[in-house]
């Protein structure tokens, strides 16, 4: 059993921001910045790729009302919504996820990711290439 599926059976005690039916919420252990949550269904999903639409839709209405908890309770006018899916990505834990990273003028962290030049053939052969290969 994972982790988080031993949080959600309260056999690992954790810091809960906001729970529903299909929803649980808790602060990161490792805080990335202050108030670091992350937001997950309580069912067992290992990634995206598996996720089932319904808990999807389910899980972002949580994503919303956590970061307006998050808002209200500390402040905040910036946050990040981080989601890895595979070690390459970065996931560590193998139960779908959603980070909820406030973000502060002084935090230190970032996300940036520079832009490269564009090149519109490349897209569109890209393009293609996903379209084809549904």
């Amino acid at each position: 059993m994972c982790v988080f599926c031993k949080i959600i059976n309260n056999e690992i005690p954790c810091y809960k921001v906001y729970e529903d039916d299909q929803v649980i919420a808790f602060l990161d252990i490792s805080q990335v910045t202050h108030g670091h949550t992350l937001v997950v269904p309580k069912k067992h999903y290992e990634n995206i790729f598996v996720l089932d639409e319904a808990i999807a839709g389910e899980l972002y209405k949580a994503v919303v009302k956590v970061s307006n908890i998050l808002k209200k309770g500390l402040n905040l006018t910036d946050l990040n919504i981080i989601n890895n899916n595979g070690p390459v990505a970065g996931q560590t834990v193998n139960h779908y996820h959603i980070h909820l990273v406030p973000r502060y003028s002084d935090d230190g962290v970032s996300f940036f990711i520079p832009p490269k030049e564009v090149n519109h053939d490349k897209l569109a052969n890209l393009l293609e290439q996903i379209l084809n290969n549904q």
